[in-house]
């Protein structure tokens, strides 16, 4: 072979290459676009399924903490007896089953959210523990200083609510 043929093999080769080039370059941006299209899909549908469980977890929360509320949990859970420590336990056993209840709520929500929900309890009952602790003689003079010393407060249920609702509005 001569120099002049090598040349001219090279003249028909180069223009083979670059093309097959080329062709593999779009092929692989086609191949990339279509599987983040097909990842957004799947995203979209997953999500037009999932969202609506969601906001019934954050529904179920919400109704968790209205009914953790200090004033509501007094009003709508009685002494039994007229002794002090019985109606502590009563209250606190009530929020804790209500908890236990809707703990398979978290995975629905994030882990900031579910945090402050449970911050918000603990709260709720170190407030009855510590109105528990005054010489208040039975569970009628107790369950009225429960109502008054959380009165002028804010209720970490309260609070705890509010995020609750500011996360769902970021869901939108």
């Amino acid at each position: 072979m001569s120099g002049e043929t090598i040349l001219q093999f090279f003249g028909f080769l180069l223009p083979a290459v670059v093309t097959g080039i080329v062709a593999f370059y779009f092929f692989k941006l086609h191949t990339r676009n279509e599987e983040g299209r097909r990842r957004f899909l799947l995203q979209k549908d997953s999500q037009k399924n999932t969202l609506p469980i969601r906001l019934q977890a954050y529904e179920r929360m919400a109704l968790f903490l209205e009914r953790m509320a200090i004033p509501s949990l007094v009003v709508r859970v009685a002494p039994k007896s007229s002794d002090k420590n019985d109606y502590e336990s009563l209250l606190i056993k009530t929020i804790e089953n209500e908890f236990d209840h809707n703990l398979s709520q978290q995975i629905y929500m994030t882990d900031e959210c579910w945090n402050i929900i449970k911050a918000a309890k603990s709260a709720t009952v170190q407030m009855i523990r510590k109105a528990a602790m005054s010489e208040t003689d039975s569970a009628d003079k107790l369950r009225e200083d429960i109502l008054t010393e959380t009165m002028d407060k804010e209720s970490p249920s309260a609070t705890a609510l509010s995020f609750v609702k500011k996360e769902i509005g970021e869901l939108w």
